[in-house]
């Protein structure tokens, strides 16, 4: 991801749960308020890939049509006229350091309480709790709003 000092970046998680819609639009007036640029990430890994056995899914994974998704996702939640003023990645690896390494020299680093894994009852998930120990930004954690 390019990283402008001089320039206000946001980045935010973004998995396809409603907790990190929500973050998505947060980010997205915190940059208009403060004249920032968003950069939207979604990381993909494939489970099993690192265990002793092989993996049980298959490992051709469509990065475009992964893009098209993610596109049309944020036109869904922010619109057609908001969704150019965010820059989209789709990253390979572990949610949690993808994201600490896409936050560094970040304004602040926004993800969902909650993604879409996890217990229905946790209050933070495993992303969120560990990315707000350990990036070198302000973390905002956003919950969904209830519905």
């Amino acid at each position: 991801m390019d990283k402008d000092a001089s320039e206000r970046r946001v980045v935010v998680g973004v998995d396809g749960s409603q907790s990190s819609y929500e973050a998505l639009r947060w980010a997205v007036r915190y940059a208009d308020l403060v004249g920032g640029a968003v950069d939207a990430v979604a990381v993909w890994e494939l489970p099993g890939l690192y265990g002793w056995s092989g993996p049980a899914v298959d490992m051709d994974v469509d990065e475009d049509e992964t893009r098209q998704k993610m596109s049309q996702e944020l036109t869904d939640v922010l619109g057609a006229g908001a969704v150019g003023s965010v820059r989209t990645h789709v990253v390979h690896g572990n949610a949690a350091d993808v994201l600490l390494r896409a936050a560094e020299g970040a304004e602040v680093l926004v993800v969902g309480s909650r993604g879409r894994g996890g217990f229905a009852r946790a209050l933070l998930g495993s992303v969120s709790q560990h990315v707000s120990q350990h990036a070198s930004c302000p973390v905002v954690i956003v919950r969904c709003q209830k519905q």
